[in-house]
């Protein structure tokens, strides 16, 4: 704790002097009249500064983001005053970039969307003061987002996909399965008990030090797991999947990282390897996390969706299931879904890459969402707070687990 408070104190807070010399510096010169909805979106949830100008019909007219990545993985992980102080250096650049790039000057938008919940307290904070200043200058609504409603909703930017429909939300802070009835109606079916699944392949990754991998050094966790697992074999490995008894759509990823990391020491002996040094078998073990977390993931999404056919939540033909967070990217963890959702007559689908991990997109395109649903638009600000924690929709894990639905056995060839 001491390390974060000295941390803290290194860096300068920016005055108000000097973001209201910013606000006062944004000047455009007069362009076409938009006679569509705009939204410009804030996000500042973790460790990426976003923001992004879309309009009504799903354009995205201009965006920039900032990410933190590299600082992080040279302390190895995400420390928040850090995060913070790196938000507010660049938060003014990214939002004038953004409206740069669109052409659209403030006085243009309709409103300003921003991450206000859930996410790291001290992130969050720099994200709903900037916005709140730009409110109040340029006399807009602001809408408030939950960031996994968000993630939720981007796919109807890019496909159409209609209402209801099953979403599964995996990242680095997040793991949630939720059924989506509408714009800020879920009903939120299963969801991590402990760790997110990013969090654990990050975790592996530093135990397993793929950070002095030279095919690695680069990458975060997840895609140094991902990248290396495909030159191992992960048979050389056998890790059960968590929780195989229990017959929910819940998560839980701390006990198969403490086998993992039970496995990797064991190796480090039998190698001669002092911890910090890479294993032979780095790439067969991450072969083999990979596989076993796919698998756990594939299998509790399967759940979910007979849970809703069987109580007709769901189309029998043509449902749904959208798959999105930074997680997402991970091919191998999408073929499993496949396997899943072949076996299930639903359509997988995922938003690009690039909107799959956080952005300043998806809160813009959440706040056309709610403008068009006359959903949560502010026009006093006052009393408006962050919230690090706040669950999505409607729980109802308790409903599914007492359904105690018998999943099929699938075999998970990929």
């Amino acid at each position: 704790m001491l390390i974060l408070n000295k941390t803290a104190r290194v860096f300068s807070k920016p005055s108000k002097r000097k973001i209201y010399e910013y606000l006062r510096s944004i000047n455009f010169h007069p362009g076409k009249v938009f006679l569509h909805k705009l939204v410009l979106g804030i996000e500042t949830s973790c460790d990426d500064t976003a923001a992004a100008v879309v309009d009504e019909s799903g354009n995205v007219l201009g965006e920039a983001i900032h990410s933190q990545t590299e600082v992080h993985l040279k302390t190895g992980g995400i420390i928040p005053p850090v995060a913070q102080q790196l938000h507010r250096e660049n938060i003014q650049r990214i939002v004038q970039e953004a409206l740069s790039v669109s052409k659209v000057s403030p006085s243009e938008l309709t409103a300003i969307a921003t991450t206000i919940k859930p996410g790291l307290a001290l992130s969050l904070g720099v994200g709903l003061s900037f916005s709140l200043q730009l409110v109040d200058k340029f006399k807009k609504p602001f809408i408030p987002i939950h960031h996994m409603e968000a993630h939720a909703l981007t796919i109807r930017l890019t496909n159409k996909v209609e209402f209801p429909f099953l979403v599964l939300l995996i990242s680095g802070g997040h793991c949630l399965l939720a059924l989506v009835r509408g714009v800020s109606d879920f009903l939120l079916l299963g969801k991590s008990l402990d760790i997110a699944p990013g969090d654990m392949l990050d975790k592996v990754a530093r135990r397993l030090s793929l950070i002095k991998h030279p095919e690695c050094s680069n990458m975060s966790g997840g895609k140094a797991i991902e990248h290396l697992a495909k030159q191992g074999n992960r048979l050389h490995f056998d890790f059960t999947p968590p929780m195989q008894r229990a017959k929910n759509c819940d998560f839980s990823f701390t006990g198969l990282q403490h086998v993992i990391d039970k496995t990797i020491m064991q190796k480090e002996k039998e190698e001669g390897v002092e911890k910090g040094q890479i294993l032979s078998s780095a790439a067969d073990i991450a072969a083999a996390v990979q596989h076993t977390t796919a698998c756990h993931i594939a299998k509790r999404t399967h759940r979910a969706i007979l849970f809703c056919k069987q109580r007709d939540l769901l189309s029998q033909s043509n449902a749904v299931l959208v798959v999105s967070g930074g997680v997402a990217s991970n091919l191998y963890i999408r073929k499993a879904l496949e396997i899943v959702t072949n076996a299930t007559q639903c359509t997988l689908l995922c938003p690009p890459p690039r909107l799959c991990t956080d952005n300043g997109i998806m809160i813009a395109w959440n706040g056309i969402e709610r403008l068009r649903a006359g959903l949560g638009i502010l026009y006093d600000t006052e009393g408006i707070r962050y919230e690090p924690k706040c669950p999505l929709g409607v729980d109802i894990t308790e409903e599914v687990g007492k359904a105690a639905i018998k999943v099929p056995r699938l075999k998970m060839k990929i």
